[in-house]
């Protein structure tokens, strides 16, 4: 065994490891270029946010040795632990943290902020890995699926206290991992339903929307009888059942965003679905984005040399916004070189995930994929107007050291995992 272990660099997947590192740099360099006043003597004043951003990537060296020369076997003995540790420090923070931006997210030590939010993430991910490689446990019966949405959503409640409602979405991304264990795809059916009649309601009168789910649900209904007659006599609960949650559902959205959202809040949903336009007020971020993209056609303009960008036309340019910097700077062809890069580092991980002769491991590499996924497409479909502005960063780009370390945390402990596959169980 030790001489295994001595050999663990000889079979980690360096290929993951190649796609994680040009990312990392990559995102450094439209970091520098977003933030960078074209005043600084070098690239190494740390005392901006490309070089504060520098630190954290190089003091990702030893997290990163660290987190390899663990045996493998820890992360999976101890899942539970670190989760639990995750949730004390999540509650902690309601009461120790930083507050920024009307959010207390942040622990400050010396100047230097961490946010657990974003490392929790990864100790969930374990969680759930290590609830759901049980021998015992089967995705099929109701508790089990009750104790997997419990592991799923606690750190998110703890988060919605803070509050970071775009860190609490996030955990919806883990229903992916549920389904590739074997969810039956009714919980999938009945959120893309919700969404729809969410989205619905904001946009008609909410009687209109009532009324209409009320007859399209007769409807349906009607045809399942007429073709099987048996079907009303044993499931009248389930009918009767249906129409109270949807009227009820309706009703709920209805008031939540009549009386309880705040102005702001439901000017991002009215700007998102065409009811207003305002591109100088709440719609002034994502509009200076979309502007600052599209200038940078196929080729870009240069690294540097985006006028838009220099000029800060895009607040929050560096953190979630950096997508508009690729845009402008390396124009079409480089933001899809990027997208390129994601989406092989994703691929890389779902190939190794399915590959993993011990379930814990493959269930892990499927979360971090998952997590992966909707961090980058809930991203960049903000900055290009598709999605309305949640605060969610994109892994290694956006600005920030407790999300570089939590992404970091997330792909190379699957790294050590799959390393050892062949051999540790």
């Amino acid at each position: 065994m030790r001489q295994l272990e001595n050999n663990i660099f000889k079979n980690i997947d360096w290929l993951t490891i190649l796609l994680y590192t040009i990312l990392v740099f990559f995102g450094w360099l439209n970091i520098y270029a977003a933030s960078s006043t074209g005043n600084e003597a070098d690239i190494f004043s740390f005392s901006t946010r490309y070089g504060k951003q520098l630190i954290f990537i190089v003091l990702s060296a030893p997290l990163i040795v660290l987190i390899l020369f663990l045996n493998s076997k820890f992360y999976e003995q101890f899942a539970s632990l670190i989760y639990i540790f995750s949730l004390v420090l999540l509650a902690g923070v309601l009461v120790l943290g930083k507050k920024i931006n009307g959010a207390t997210s942040w622990y400050n030590f010396g100047g230097i902020s961490l946010q657990p939010s974003e490392f929790a993430k990864a100790f969930t991910a374990l969680a759930l890995a290590k609830l759901m490689s049980d021998r015992q446990y089967n995705l099929d019966l109701l508790k089990n699926q009750i104790k997997a949405f419990i592991i799923i959503f606690l750190p998110a409640f703890f988060i919605a206290l803070q509050p970071d409602m775009g860190s609490v979405l996030i955990y919806f991304s883990f229903f992916f991992v549920l389904n590739r264990e074997g969810l039956t795809l009714k919980y999938f059916i009945l959120g893309v339903t919700a969404l729809v009649l969410f989205l619905l309601t904001i946009y008609f009168d909410i009687k209109i929307v009532l009324i209409a789910t009320l007859i399209l649900l007769t409807l349906i209904f009607a045809y399942i009888i007429y073709r099987n007659k048996q079907f009303f006599r044993f499931n009248w609960p389930v009918i009767l059942i249906t129409y109270i949650v949807s009227a009820i559902f309706i009703s709920a959205v209805g008031y939540t965003y009549t009386n309880i959202l705040k102005q702001h809040q439901k000017d991002r949903f009215d700007i998102l679905l065409g009811k207003i336009e305002d591109n100088k007020g709440i719609g002034y971020n994502t509009y200076q984005s979309e502007l600052t993209i599209k200038s940078g056609g196929p080729w870009g303009k240069g690294f540097l040399q985006g006028d838009r960008t220099q000029g800060n036309f895009v607040p929050e340019q560096d953190t979630d916004y950096i997508f508009s910097t690729v845009g402008e700077e390396w124009g079409f062809w480089g933001s899809s070189l990027v997208i390129i890069l994601f989406v092989c580092l994703l691929y890389r991980i779902i190939f190794l995930a399915e590959r993993q002769t011990n379930k814990f491991s493959r269930i892990y590499g499927y979360g971090i994929a998952s997590l992966l996924f909707f961090h980058v497409a809930v991203n960049i479909g903000m900055v290009i107007g598709l999605l309305p502005t949640i605060g969610i960063p994109l892994p290694f780009f956006s600005y920030g050291g407790s999300s570089l370390w939590g992404f970091t945390l997330l792909i190379f402990i699957f790294i050590r995992l799959d390393a050892h596959k062949k051999y540790d169980y």
